[in-house]
């Protein structure tokens, strides 16, 4: 059973559209690519998923169940993830704090600040090791280096107990050591526990070492999708996304 399927979604502004029949479909165990130049659609793409923006056309099941159109809040409900290309943690708080608000949030136990640390804290302290965050869970979040946070904030979206993870450049910012060592840790995490991860990424070294699949949208429409190596070769790829002479030239 597949986790996401899209189904012919659009998006129009005042008579421009920014996605155009976009279709596809995601399954357990898988990391699912989306890239395309600046302006391409991939934003638009994930926040119709995340139920941020609204679709203009389309269907969008998660679970095989009609989520168009449907809130961030639901969506998140559904057991759906979410990590943003500026991380979004709590400076003040320290790391556990963070990952057991979110735990709270999860289970619906409801406290804030200072008192979320008499919850959870050994559920917080395995999501932690899991990341490998375990030996800075006391520290101030305000003082992590930032790959570090990126890792956090991986261990927040998996306090939601997700099935389905949406990562928007989850290798933003970060040194190239550190970003092929979050993809590496992203797609352990993906094997062991048979989530589906769609994410978005400029860094083609991510996409290509990391992916099972990629799609490819140029000026809101997919224009191909396949294995790394297969879209890698694709001629209109190489044309509107990067060149020829270009990454997708390299062999890596």
């Amino acid at each position: 059973m597949n986790i996401l399927t899209v189904e012919s979604l659009a998006k129009s502004y005042a008579g421009f559209q920014a996605v155009k029949d976009v279709s596809f479909s995601l399954a357990a165990g898988e990391m699912l690519a989306l890239i395309g130049p600046n302006g391409a659609g991939k934003s638009t793409c994930f926040n119709m998923i995340n139920g941020q923006l609204a679709p203009s056309a389309g269907r969008i099941r998660i679970f095989g169940r009609d989520v168009t159109g449907a809130p961030p809040r639901m969506i998140w409900r559904l057991g759906v993830g979410r990590t943003f290309q500026i991380a979004a943690t709590f400076g003040s708080m320290t790391v556990a704090e963070n990952v057991q608000t979110a735990l709270l949030s999860h289970r619906r136990h409801w406290a804030a600040g200072r008192w979320a640390a008499r919850y959870y804290s050994q559920e917080a302290n395995d999501l932690l090791a899991l990341v490998g965050m375990a030996e800075q869970a006391r520290r101030s979040c305000g003082e992590l280096a930032y790959g570090d946070v990126k890792r956090l904030e991986l261990a927040i979206a998996l306090a939601n107990e997700p099935k389905l993870l949406l990562m928007d450049e989850p290798a933003a910012g970060m040194a190239p050591g550190e970003r092929s060592a979050l993809m590496a840790l992203v797609g352990r995490i993906v094997r062991e526990h048979g989530i589906a991860v769609l994410f978005t990424e400029h860094d083609m070294d991510a996409v290509f070492g990391h992916a099972d699949r990629v799609l490819v949208l140029n000026r809101g429409v997919l224009i191909a999708e396949g294995a790394p190596a297969a879209v890698r070769a694709n001629d209109e790829v190489r044309a509107v996304y990067l060149g020829a002479g270009s990454l997708f030239g390299a062999s890596h």
